[in-house]
């Protein structure tokens, strides 16, 4: 749930056709100067039904416009006002929530998380203890994703035991050691609030950032928008047409993601780190030293060497540069939702671009406007992105045939069908049940309808998994059998990222695989 990433070739791409064009247009006199076709044009080309987008300069909100629609097939416009999901962006609202409380003395950011939650776990009693509120909130842990942003994990249980699970979730780095993004890290991070508070994460947020800040809008989870309201529907490309998708519930790590809001009310929260940090129109909600803490470097997220670009991770925002002045950003991807914000504190200026499609038009966007404020000539970021996309998605393409290819034709299941059904346990995954039906074998995670896949067989013991939610796409499953012969494992390959979710889930260079054990008692849990 974070940031729609694409490869530091695509980057690498998008940078060598921006040095070979020639004619750079020069900036105009006014810095927003035909932004608006520049905005319906990108829009056309990629496919983009709704966009906002909000400027603030010198704590003025300078420009602030909606574009396009809801809904593909709805003429209900998009405005300032339109709510988005705004999913990762939710992280430094998470930040400073902790940060009232570390300007309270409640708690401190070194604090071990083991101090506020007692239950806390993780894979090594020394990283247990160790772990404290700033390693969670900058991403040095070591443990990852779990299932990536298309699917949620064990999305109907309380966040009790989500934490309590965790602990069988190995490291990708050793601690402390590397940055790895984890969204699961910010929910422990949240259910740190009510533990020290006794409220709610979502209720915290809304009494002491939304209403502060006049954020009367905002919410924390979908479950608040009302049918009808001025709020995006998702959308996704699949197939080559982008479609409307059901929104779905993030909750269960709602610090991570879960926060939903318009470009007009994200101008005050942008406010808040401008100026003088900390306060809007003379309303303090942190103190100016916590809100610098927060965009100071804390991990190193990337690092290209002597001559190349370095980035780094502070609590809840990405501390990166552009055309060597410093940034604070962070970008929101998931279920068909996409969000950029960026802040030049220096410069005092502030841009965040909501949209309801994955696309890479919304950076374009963003830098378009940074040229402009910044006195660079215009540069061609729209041809510039679009050709990088264009030339990733045919690699993509090619690799995913290449793994079609390398299917063996001509196999079948090593056993009958109902051989394969039952119940599967994992102790990070919990329960998964195998049914027959139809002829076909059905794959349900976690008892839920919305997880549910047909399992085409692929060869040998291997099937894949089509989520029955189409924007969900695909699985790869294999089964294994015991020293009897009898099937004794699931096997899932969970795509953590993929290449071009464009093309689909695989490939992918970012996965997990998960081993089910069957057994005999049914979907509960083995004690």
């Amino acid at each position: 749930m974070g940031r729609l990433r694409f490869p530091n070739t695509y980057i690498a791409v998008v940078v060598a056709l921006l040095l070979t064009v020639p004619g750079l247009l020069p900036a105009q006199d006014a810095p927003l100067e035909g932004l608006d076709d520049f905005v319906e044009a990108g829009m056309e080309e990629w496919g983009i039904p709704g966009l906002a987008v909000a400027v603030v300069h010198r704590d003025e909100v300078v420009f602030a416009r909606g574009y396009g629609v809801l809904h593909r097939d709805r003429e209900a416009p998009v405005d300032e006002e339109t709510v988005f999901g705004v999913a990762s962006v939710s992280k430094a609202f998470t930040a400073a929530a902790l940060g009232i409380l570390v300007d309270e003395g409640l708690v401190h950011w070194d604090d071990p998380v083991m101090e506020h939650l007692p239950g806390f776990r993780l894979y090594d009693p020394y990283v247990t203890a160790s772990t404290t509120i700033r390693d969670l909130l900058s991403h040095r842990v070591g443990v990852g994703r779990l299932t990536g942003n298309r699917i949620r994990w064990l999305p109907d249980r309380d966040r009790a035991e989500l934490i309590r699970r965790v602990r069988h979730l190995g490291p990708e780095q050793a601690f402390r050691d590397d940055h790895v993004y984890s969204n699961v890290m910010y929910m422990v991070a949240g259910e740190i609030i009510p533990a020290v508070t006794g409220q709610s994460w979502g209720e915290f947020i809304r009494s002491r950032i939304f209403e502060p800040l006049g954020m009367e809008r905002s919410n924390t989870s979908v479950t608040q928008i009302v049918e009808g309201e001025n709020a995006a529907w998702p959308h996704q490309e699949i197939d080559g047409e982008v479609v409307p998708i059901e929104r779905r519930n993030f909750d269960a790590v709602g610090p991570a993601a879960s926060i939903n809001t318009s470009v007009g009310e994200l101008a005050a929260w942008i406010r808040l780190h401008l100026g003088t940090p900390g306060e809007v129109d003379g309303v303090r909600l942190l103190e100016e030293e916590t809100v610098r803490e927060m965009h100071r470097p804390q991990s190193i997220q990337s690092d290209g060497g002597l001559a190349g670009p370095v980035a780094s991770y502070g609590l809840g925002w990405r501390v990166s540069t552009f055309e060597g002045v410093r940034t604070s950003s962070h970008g929101g991807a998931t279920d068909g939702m996409n969000t950029n914000l960026v802040l030049v504190p220096e410069e005092e200026l502030g841009i965040v671009v909501t949209t309801n499609t994955f696309n890479a038009f919304m950076n374009a966007l963003t830098n378009r406007i940074l040229d402009r404020f910044l006195d660079h000539p215009d540069r061609p970021w729209d041809q510039a992105f679009r050709d990088g996309y264009l030339q990733q998605y045919q690699a993509v393409r090619a690799a995913r045939d290449s793994i079609h290819d390398a299917r063996e034709e001509g196999t079948e299941p090593a056993l009958p069908l109902e051989a394969y059904t039952g119940a599967y346990y994992d102790s990070l995954y919990a329960d998964a049940r195998v049914e027959l039906e139809d002829e076909g074998l059905v794959l349900t995670f976690w008892g839920d309808d919305e997880m549910v896949a047909d399992l085409e067989h692929w060869h040998h013991d291997t099937f894949r998994a089509v989520w029955r939610r189409e924007e969900i796409r695909e699985e790869f499953v294999r089964f294994t059998r015991g020293w009897g012969g009898e099937v004794a494992a699931l096997h899932v390959e969970w795509v953590l990222r993929p290449r071009l979710l464009q093309v689909g889930a695989y490939p992918s260079d970012y996965t997990r695989e998960a081993v089910l054990k069957r057994i005999d008692a049914g979907p509960e849990e083995p004690r």
